[in-house]
């Protein structure tokens, strides 16, 4: 077991002061994560034809929509590249990249799933997260703990320069985000920001509300859990959405659209074949358990039912634009506020638990 302690990152005040906060006490993970989508770039560039000046023109596009309607989470965004000593501009590639290559980053091993209080043996309300992502990433995350000026205080993971946004906050809002693809992707708010939005809410109707705000670029499955046990995954393009509840207390998503009206304008549908196999081991795992625990959902996360291409995921080999693994696992108790995460595969690191007060 690899005994690796993710780092935690207290920050408050203005988006301004804590996105500096986070700069500055993460510099070395912010400049790698941009080292990193530099050295993405240069060895997709015979598929992107896209050369890091051009990532920055394309993101210059983007960043006008995102500070029409969130501002502050621009604001935050430049906190982190004053905090960290490097270029506004490379943080905002990183935070738009999804969109700057066209969504040829068709990373598909992202596993999300939720249980109820009905189906917790301490009737506490569960979320579980592998966030699977480029390699080179897995070194650059760590844990936001922010009490925001204005917003509510929320615990949340992220990495390198990138906006935290899966976590959950003092109302008992939780959210996962898992890539789709969809075929209507636009010029808009990144999918980032977006993102970070649904931590400042105070309901699930307002949560979804900043999901499907106007003009997004594109749009994830984002899995909304609520303290109350309301679980919903809410499937987003640009524009089209579905929200989808869930069925005896339990939720699953991966990385394909379930909403049939979403699937029309799913892009390479037949191609997603192993996220297909992950959702429905997921769901036969969580539905082989009457009463789950803490202890039950990292066993899932464990799971290597077709490996590669598994809920613990070690597809580390291939295409730059498809290498991923498992770069962190956590486990979200809403009742309590904590969360559970490992860095790295599961199956091979130890739990440590975060708290928010």
């Amino acid at each position: 077991m690899e005994n690796r302690c993710l780092k935690l990152v207290d920050v408050k005040g203005t988006f301004r002061e804590m996105g500096r906060q986070i700069g500055e006490a993460c510099a070395e993970q912010v400049k790698h994560s941009i080292e990193s989508a530099h050295r993405l770039l240069e060895d997709a560039y015979d598929e992107l034809q896209l050369n890091w000046d051009g990532a920055i023109i394309q993101a210059r596009k983007y960043i006008p929509f995102a500070e029409e309607r969130y501002p502050q989470y621009v604001e935050e965004m430049k906190g982190i590249a004053e905090g960290a000593g490097v270029s506004f501009d490379d943080v905002a590639v990183v935070n738009a990249m999804e969109a700057v290559t066209m969504d040829a980053l068709h990373l598909t091993k992202c596993t999300s799933m939720a249980v109820s209080q009905e189906r917790t043996a301490n009737s506490h309300v569960l979320v579980a997260h592998n966030e699977d992502w480029v390699p080179e990433d897995e070194m650059d995350v760590f844990i936001v703990r922010a009490r925001p000026k204005d917003e509510p205080p929320y615990l949340a993971m992220t990495y390198g320069s990138l906006l935290p946004n899966i976590g959950f906050n003092a109302y008992g809002i939780a959210q996962c985000c898992d890539s789709v693809h969809p075929t209507d992707c636009r010029i808009g708010i990144p999918r980032i920001v977006v993102s970070r939005a649904v931590l400042a809410a105070r309901t699930p109707g307002e949560a979804i509300r900043h999901m499907l705000a106007p003009h997004r670029a594109a749009g994830y499955n984002h899995l909304l859990v609520h303290e109350s046990g309301e679980m919903y995954n809410v499937e987003v393009s640009a524009r089209r959405f579905a929200v989808l509840g869930a069925e005896d207390g339990m939720i699953v998503h991966t990385n394909h659209y379930l909403d049939y009206e979403m699937q029309q304008i799913e892009e390479e549908p037949d191609e997603l074949i192993s996220t297909r196999v992950r959702y429905f081991r997921a769901l036969r795992l969580l539905r082989q358990t009457q009463r789950h625990t803490v202890l039950t959902l990292q066993t899932i996360q464990k799971d290597h039912i077709n490996y590669p291409d598994s809920i613990c995921n070690h597809a580390t080999e291939g295409n730059p634009l498809d290498r991923e693994k498992t770069i962190v696992a956590l486990v979200m108790d809403l009742t309590n506020r904590q969360m559970h995460a490992t860095w790295g595969n599961p199956c091979s690191g130890v739990y440590v638990t975060f708290q928010l007060e």
